[in-house]
């Protein structure tokens, strides 16, 4: 293939924008026209990737008709039958279990080194080090023996780490991991070379050299005989003189063509021994003239001024450009998706190039909503799937008691049950949600979902609760690895197939699932070498292996539309790009914090710096930018702050605007009004046609369907937002209890109630125990059954610790006055002409010598003044007019002497009642019956047809929620508005 006139070290490259794979197919297959069919097998070609090995297969197939190369991947050099001496590569799991397990000695024989939290953290950090020494060669020692002048100490806690890996790998035959096992093969594949040249061509296609491995691998083919290099996106355009002043890594590292720079050094070659692989490679010379020039590297970009000129006019090499500087994520999303629809309407091929998986994940939203599923090289994130959610869930089962919430988020999960029997298992899940709810209960367990069963008319609903409990119910506690793996099997195979079938359900079925019991597999397989762990730490270890896996599991992709990151796009060819996400910190994004090594103790080591990661996506940048459409886009802010466009666009839009007098800025105008043109269509297609605002609504349903019944605390809400009183009442619609809910003031409310309830009656025929220490013995028994939070209780027992002395000094005077008599007691009263019935329950009601009553309401918070009771909170006023009515059976009709709320709150306060005998205007005291009165003529009101509920008729603060405004749509209109009555039938 190759002749003695082309000689050695031999290197070719193919420009930037050039389809790889096409153009090294069409190159090879010119070289050997005229050469026997078996010539074309002899050849065997390295790459650096199996998506570019199915590619170039994929080339092939589609003819002429050929003998095929033996494509092999570099990785495959490691597997050859000649390496049977060398001990396999460790599985990367087993390596990391048996690293926690020393990393985890460390931190707790030294706290002070890391929290337990950054167990994983660290050792992933650490064997990704140990890779790294693996493939570039370095030795432990190496990094050990660095001289530091260390001042802070950091780097005495980070060698005491760092001495994990000497000692891991000084173990009895320790087993290298597979970077080192990979060099260690490379190494002497290329001492059989030396010995042996082989006869036939061998070719390294594809790979930049950033890895030292490969990059030895690359210098040994170029020497051979019959040996050949292809770089891919090789700048043809880039002076010598720059290539030669990129000799540093230090400053060099982030340049797009740094590592073939270093590939040269290391052959002795200059950048004209370098030759096109294919001279017929579809790419742009002038545009890749132009890319060159903006690319170069920051110290010499004054060159601009010198070379900037000898551009010519830009506008020919923009032409397929358009930049579009979008105001958000959002609408770039919007037009990347739109060119997208368009391209699969026309049938071009089209591929949207982006690191940035918050982008592509709206642009796929977007696109399915027209039907297009494009194909994502990328995946998704297995713990994002339906069996990684699930397994994630049911590993935090053990790990701590769950919640309400995250109880039914298991329960009506699609894996759960998805043997037989779905629909009965979804109906009685329905009706667990609803229990729960309304019985507020926090963290559910097998004893509460039995007595929800016993509660249940359907007969499976005990077997289904038994079998819920059983799933649910795990005590945490510390396991070796190998019992989590086997009880979080047991329980999520259980848990998925349901109480009356067996096997695993549908949990390792289809793509994600086979997914997800390969690694569960591995993870049962190295498990004895994970030691014990409590199951928090388990379910973290979980959360992470499958965070660190993907899974491609669309069934029947457009053929034409792609998602591709940047390392899919090396080995691809399309119509058009869109580079998306072109932002500092996106695409290039920001190296990753090395607890370790600084770049210069990196550089020292003989290690990879962190810029390689740059000079890598800037090649990738330089690749695509490079092909004949382009898009090139960007958000002007993400959701918290402005973005940085990203160096390499700055660059670009810097270069042409500092052309004016040769059309530069003209070019770059260009480019931006294309990109404008599309962001003007995402405008109008998400302009939403005006809708005239709702009216502040005011129903008036017929009168025999109004309320005739309610309590004493929906007379206020029947004041105040008399709405919420028609939404409840004759709609039927409550909202909601919260699944998970809170402890909040309602349940404070409640708990106190039920403490001072207790306290009372147990005092009440014992009064030498109105003590304050009888007070909290009985809170603490309360607040525990009561509040499951631990912090909680202790908050509320402070607080009500407060006041226990002003409430047991004030219980004093109270049973002076009088003996109580009834507690938490119900009671109803009628109006017999309306046929309207008022309901109430008074915490407390005392009775003294004389027969009168006292009634009394706690109050947690500030009870209401006197003003507000007299005109809007009337509970008080309105349970002592039931009491003068007779509605406390027990007690009968009786006078009420006074009515006092009894305020717990931060000042604590009693606030009677402006109740009197006689009534007193001026002083703001009515009697009883006047409420009464009052009560009747308020519902005399709504009883009239003319009446409207009117929304918000008087609320005393604005953000206030009877849970109805959502209903009445408010928000469209204001409290100030007029409101607008409407017959109901």
């Amino acid at each position: 293939m190759f002749g003695p006139e082309e000689g050695a070290p031999r290197l070719f490259g193919l420009p930037p924008g050039a389809d790889f794979p096409a153009a090294l197919v069409a190159g090879l297959r010119a070289r050997l026209a005229g050469a026997p069919p078996e010539a074309m097998a002899r050849v065997e070609l390295i790459v650096n990737t199996e998506r570019m090995a199915r590619r170039l297969r994929a080339i092939f197939d589609a003819g002429p008709p050929v003998l095929l190369p033996r494509i092999r991947l570099v990785t495959d050099l490691s597997e050859a039958a000649d390496l049977a001496d060398l001990p396999p590569a460790v599985p990367p799991l087993r390596r990391r279990l048996e690293l926690s397990q020393l990393v985890a000695r460390l931190i707790e024989a030294r706290p002070d080194l890391a929290p337990e939290a950054a167990l994983f953290d660290l050792t992933d950090s650490l064997a990704a080090l140990m890779d790294e020494m693996g493939v570039e060669g370095v030795d432990p020692e190496t990094v050990l023996s660095l001289d530091v002048s260390d001042q802070s100490g950091h780097w005495q806690r980070a060698l005491e780490f760092l001495s994990i890996a000497r000692d891991y790998l000084a173990a009895l035959d320790a087993p290298p991991d597979p970077g080192a096992r990979l060099r260690a093969a490379i190494e002497r594949r290329i001492a059989a070379w030396d010995a042996a040249p082989p006869a036939h061509p061998v070719i390294v296609a594809g790979s930049t050299g950033s890895r030292g491995a490969v990059a030895r691998l690359m210098e040994a083919v170029a020497r051979l005989p019959q040996g050949a290099v292809v770089l891919p996106g090789f700048d043809f355009h880039l002076p010598e003189a720059v290539w030669n002043g990129m000799g540093d890594a230090l400053s060099g590292e982030d340049h797009p063509q740094y590592r073939f720079r270093r590939l040269m050094e290391a052959l002795g070659a200059r950048p004209g021994d370098v030759r096109l692989w294919q001279a017929e490679a579809l790419s742009d010379p002038a545009r890749n003239r132009l890319i060159s020039l903006a690319l170069r590297p920051a110290p010499v970009t004054d060159q601009w001024l010198a070379e900037g000129p000898a551009l010519g006019d830009p506008g020919p090499a923009c032409a397929g450009l358009t930049l579009v500087e979008a105001p958000s994520q959002r609408e770039e999303a919007l037009a990347i998706t739109l060119r997208l629809r368009e391209a699969a309407e026309t049938g071009q091929s089209a591929a949207l190039i982006t690191p940035d998986r918050g982008l592509t994940r709206q642009v796929e939203a977007r696109l399915a909503g027209w039907g297009i599923v494009p194909d994502d090289s990328a995946g998704r994130p297995l713990h994002l799937s339906a069996p990684g959610r699930f397994l994630r869930m049911v590993a935090g089962l053990a790990a701590r008691p769950p919640g309400a919430g995250e109880v039914m988020a298991l329960v009506r999960h699609p894996l759960t049950h998805s043997g037989a029997e779905r629909n009965r298992h979804l109906r009685l899940a329905r009706e667990l949600e609803l229990w729960l709810r309304r019985e507020a209960v926090p963290q559910p367990g097998a004893a509460d979902f039995a007595r929800w069963a016993a509660g249940m008319s359907d007969p499976a609903a005990a077997d289904w609760a038994a079998w819920l409990g059983a799933c649910l119910d795990a005590a945490p506690e510390t396991l070796p690895l190998a019992g989590h793996a086997a009880a979080l099997r047991a329980r999520a195979e259980r848990l998925a197939a349901g109480p009356e079938a067996e096997g695993a359900g549908a949990l390792w079925e289809r793509e994600a699932g086979r997914k997800a019991a390969t690694l569960y597999a591995g993870l049962e397989r190295e498990a004895a070498a994970g030691g014990a762990m409590d199951a928090a730490t388990f379910a973290d270890l979980l959360a992470t292996l499958l965070q660190g896996e993907a899974v491609h599991d669309i069934e029947a992709p457009h053929p034409g539309i792609r998602i591709w990151g940047t390392l899919e796009a090396r080995v691809q060819g399309a119509d058009l790009l869109i580079l998306g996400g072109l932002n500092e910190g996106s695409w290039p994004e920001a190296p990753a914090p090395d607890p370790w090594l600084n770049r210069a103790l990196r550089h020292r080591a003989g290690l990879l710096l962190p810029e390689r990661r740059i000079g890598l996506a800037a090649h990738d940048f330089q690749q695509a930018a490079g092909a004949r459409e382009v898009w090139l886009t960007r958000a002007a802010r993400s959701e918290e702050a402005p973005t940085v466009p990203a160096r390499w666009l700055n660059r670009l839009t810097n270069l042409l605007h500092g052309l004016p007098d040769q059309g530069g800025r003209a070019a770059l105008d260009g480019m931006r009004d294309r990109g404008r043109h599309w962001l003007r269509l995402g405008a109008a297609l998400e302009e939403a046609e005006a809708l005239p605002a709702a009216r502040r609504p005011a129903p008036r349903p017929p009168v025999p369907a109004r309320p005739r019944s309610l309590s004493v605390t929906e007379v206020q809400t029947l004041i105040r937002d008399p709405y919420a009183i028609y939404a409840r009442h004759v709609l039927g619609l409550r909202p909601l209890d919260p699944l998970d809910r809170p402890p909040d003031a309602l349940l404070r409310g409640t708990a106190i109630h039920e403490v001072l309830d207790r306290f009372v009656a147990a005092t009440r025929d014992a009064p030498e125990r109105t003590t304050v220490a009888e007070l909290m013995a009985t809170a603490e028994a309360v607040l525990a059954g009561a509040v499951p939070w631990a912090a909680t209780r202790m908050q509320w027992r402070a607080r009500l610790a407060r006041v226990a002395a002003w409430i047991v000094e004030g219980e004093a005077a109270r049973r002076k006055r009088a003996e109580p008599v009834l507690l938490e007691e119900r009671g109803a009263a009628q109006l017999a002409d309306l046929g309207v019935t008022l309901r109430g329950k008074a915490d407390r009601i005392d009775r003294d010598a004389e027969g009168r009553l006292h009634i009394y309401d706690y109050k947690t918070g500030d009870p209401p003044s006197a003003k507000q009771q007299l005109h809007f909170d009337k509970q008080l006023l309105l349970e002592a007019a039931m009491a003068e009515e007779g509605a406390f059976e027990t007690l009968g009709p009786a006078p009420v002497a006074r009515a006092v709320y009894i305020g717990l709150g931060r000042a604590p306060k009693e606030v009677p009642a402006p109740l009197a005998e006689v009534a007193d205007p001026d002083k703001g005291r009515v009697t009883a019956a006047q409420v009464w009165t009052e009560f009747a003529h308020l519902m005399r009101r709504h009883l009239d047809p003319e009446q409207g509920f009117t929304a918000r008729r008087a609320m005393e603060r604005m953000p206030y929620d009877n849970g109805y405004d959502h209903l009445a749509r408010f928000g469209e209109w204001e409290e100030a508005d007029p409101i607008h009555p409407e017959d109901l039938s």
